[in-house]
């Protein structure tokens, strides 16, 4: 499905066979010289058919077109790699073009989801599931990285798109913004309907604290229109950010009141939190959703420590408990 958004900007929905997502918000850009698509999908033929149909139905030269890719997830930048010709820019971040040149893959942290209470039977299951496996995408393109930096230009069109850097979903997720059309291209960082994971799988980070800080970024800026990685388009961008905001702090309510109730890891915390999800049980979830949940129950936990809410200790699993004064 093609639907024109702006003279010359289009989305095309991509599909996201067997994930809960549904749908991947494909940006293009048309011109009479150079054209310029954002964010792809997964490196899967349900994807690469819907994209060809698209562009097909435009009238697109993928030869004379370049990408850019918000972030590092697959479902937004695996066909990329896959489709791009050596004619192509990829436009991506510095911080997560170097991850992936590195060879990060999510085996990398398995100590930690273990260190704070992840069974490792379930994590031996997880790491096979396709929905896992798919960050394992080929390697081709990453030498075409073409990086941009918080601050830089591109202009393509009439669209004169200034690059705004927006950690929290990932280290380095970029968002694409247009004064003059008062346009955001959000990617993931601000999403109608469904919130982001923000998650947790190392001792380096504050991603909570990082999210919030750029939603207050985006905050400030002139926006009628945001177009989202996934769901509706965005009308409203300041009231949508207020209710993220609320969001995240219900959930850190969430992690107190559970913790009033003793010390626990954060598999544990994760258990016992609030979740919109259609499961009768925390034993009923699938592993995924287990390891998204625990991600995000140990960004909050990260958070709370850093406000010093709570604090944590090592013994064979990483602990956290309320400070006293609480």
């Amino acid at each position: 499905m093609i639907e024109e958004i702006l003279p010359n900007l289009y989305r095309i929905k991509i599909p996201l066979p067997k994930n809960p997502l549904g749908v991947l918000n494909s940006c293009i850009i048309k011109t009479g010289d150079r054209n310029m698509i954002i964010d792809t999908g997964f490196a899967q033929n349900e994807c690469m058919n819907a994209m060809q149909t698209g562009l097909e139905e435009l009238g697109i030269d993928i030869k004379k077109t370049d990408f850019f890719i918000t972030h590092m997830h697959p479902d937004h930048m695996g066909l990329a790699l896959k489709i791009a010709p050596d004619t192509s820019r990829i436009y991506f971040n510095q911080i997560e073009a170097d991850m992936l040149r590195s060879g990060f893959f999510l085996d990398e942290y398995t100590d930690f989801a273990c260190q704070n209470g992840f069974p490792e039977k379930e994590l031996q299951a997880l790491f096979v599931h396709p929905g896992f496996s798919s960050y394992k995408f080929a390697s081709k393109g990453l030498a075409n990285f073409y990086i941009v930096n918080d601050g830089d230009h591109i202009s393509i069109s009439d669209y004169n798109f200034t690059c705004i850097q927006t950690p929290g979903h990932t280290k380095g997720h970029m968002c694409l913004y247009e004064p003059d059309k008062k346009l955001l291209i959000a990617g993931d960082h601000i999403l109608n309907e469904i919130t982001a994971a923000i998650q947790l799988w190392s001792d380096e980070q504050n991603p909570l604290k990082d999210y919030l800080t750029n939603l207050d970024k985006i905050y400030r800026l002139n926006i009628d229109l945001a177009l989202p990685g996934h769901r509706s388009i965005i009308t409203n961008c300041k009231e949508r950010i207020l209710e993220l905001k609320a969001h995240h702090q219900k959930r850190l309510d969430n992690v107190i009141s559970i913790l009033k109730n003793g010390d626990k890891n954060a598999f544990e915390i994760a258990s016992q939190m609030d979740w919109d999800i259609s499961f009768e049980s925390w034993d009923s979830f699938p592993g995924a959703q287990k390891w998204i949940a625990t991600g995000e129950a140990i960004a909050h936990l990260k958070y709370l420590e850093g406000d010093k809410v709570i604090k944590e200790r090592r013994e064979k699993e990483t602990i956290y408990s309320l400070k006293q004064h609480l």
